[in-house]
């Protein structure tokens, strides 16, 4: 079974991601196109949770096999597309349908009950461990390479002293992503259904009560501020100030925060597990519906009590964007599983390689911000430079940061239809 509609939502995503990293001045942004400066939720905020979303969906199609038997759709699906005559390295395995975030390989048992097509789970063997440990360690070193490669680039063209690759952030996107999946994937092939969502409202419950019960040194019990609050606290312990982002008093993508992204990923999980059972009908496209509405106003009002906060990734903030990936997966199913239409096969070609897009186009920016075109003592980077001599002139230093922007995002999609065509996908 493979779902149209969560690839082109991962491209909507990924799409996105490059639209909003790439103004030309980042001090002529639409509002919705920038992130909340504290408190508070925009669009540009729900695009992160978003992939660890669809990461989670993924995640259910993909281990599948190590968890429980499958479902009716799926044996219904393996018996009337096999053949007697295929041979079991002739068949597909299901997780080749899906990203590298998800997809993790694996074998499917005959029942031993000897029921022909039948499908039955099995305990995971060290290699499915092997498997999620490689592909988190590859993550998490990606995104580590992303945050030296800014460093390298100024050391090198820059004359920056060779000392600031002491200072190197830890965390980052990909850190967070590969700790997560790590994380979730342990606990989906280890725990029962049942336990998985104890766990989830366990982590949501316990985030809350140490970031408003616990005071940290200096400042008092609940104070959510970037330097008061108790998730910054333990990534100055453990991490340490000079390994944070900008070197501030907190990571947005630190530690402690890690532990409510897990849950937006087990939600995409949970997700994905229920659609795995439901008929492709409207009827499912509705209940999606549903689900992200309660999800929107329960995230609402508990924001009341913990704030909407992308940086410290609140419980509240868990809640309300499980609500919008709900209700923009519904839509996605609704249109394309449901009525068949065609409009989503732009981002399905940008959502195929969405890893090799996401170093690429951070390596692209980094070495634009970090030459410089002209001469002088403070000649501008080759970033500015494009986006004040073939944008600004004729579009204005707002719409033309935007046209920057989506020119980015023009950019990156043919070099992306191009590895389609040629039939390249980079995976884990």
């Amino acid at each position: 079974m493979r779902l149209k509609s969560l690839d082109v939502f991962r491209g909507i995503a990924i799409a996105s991601m490059v639209l909003v990293n790439n103004p030309g001045s980042w001090k002529q942004v639409y509002p919705p196109l920038e992130h909340a400066e504290w408190h508070g939720c925009t669009p540009t905020d729900l695009v992160f949770p978003f992939f660890l979303f669809i990461v989670g969906c993924a995640m259910s199609f993909s281990l599948s096999k190590y968890t429980k038997t499958p479902t009716k759709i799926e044996t219904a699906a393996s018996k009337t597309t096999e053949t007697p005559e295929q041979t079991d390295t002739e068949k597909k395995p299901l997780a080749d349908s899906f990203p590298p975030w998800g997809g993790l390989g694996g074998v499917l048992l005959t029942s031993p009950q000897g029921g022909k097509g039948e499908l039955t789970s099995h305990l995971p063997s060290s290699n499915i461990y092997w498997r999620i440990g490689r592909r988190a360690a590859i993550l998490f070193i990606l995104g580590l390479l992303l945050n030296t490669s800014s460093i390298a680039l100024d050391v090198l063209l820059n004359s920056a002293p060779i000392e600031n690759f002491a200072k190197i952030r830890i965390m980052g996107v990909l850190q967070r992503i590969g700790l997560a999946y790590f994380i979730s994937a342990i606990a989906i092939i280890n725990l029962s259904p049942r336990h998985q969502k104890l766990l989830a409202i366990a982590i949501l419950f316990s985030y809350w009560a140490l970031l408003t019960i616990v005071p940290v040194g200096g400042y008092s019990a609940g104070e959510l501020t970037p330097e008061g609050n108790f998730g910054g606290y333990i990534d100055r312990l453990i991490l340490g100030s000079q390994h944070l982002y900008k070197g501030g008093p907190f990571d947005p993508e630190g530690l402690l925060s890690t532990l409510p992204a897990v849950v937006t990923v087990l939600i995409g999980y949970f997700t994905g597990e229920w659609l795995r059972v439901q008929p492709i009908k409207t009827r499912t496209s509705i209940n999606l519906a549903i689900c992200g509405l309660c999800c929107l106003v329960i995230g609402h009002l508990w924001g009341f009590l913990f704030p909407i906060n992308k940086q410290l990734w609140t419980s509240s903030y868990v809640v309300f964007t499980a609500g919008w990936a709900l209700l923009l997966l519904a839509v996605c199913y609704e249109t394309i599983e449901v009525r068949g239409w065609k409009w989503g096969r732009p981002f399905e070609i940008m959502g195929l390689n969405a890893i090799f897009l996401f170093v690429a186009s951070g390596i692209v920016a980094r070495i634009l911000l970090k030459t410089h075109i002209g001469s002088g003592d403070s000649p501008p980077s080759t970033y500015t430079w494009i986006y004040e001599n073939w944008f600004l002139p004729w579009a204005g230093p707002l719409n033309g940061s935007l046209a920057f922007a989506i020119t980015a995002v023009l950019f990156w999609w043919l070099i992306l239809y191009g590895m389609y065509r040629r039939g390249w996908e980079i995976k884990i």
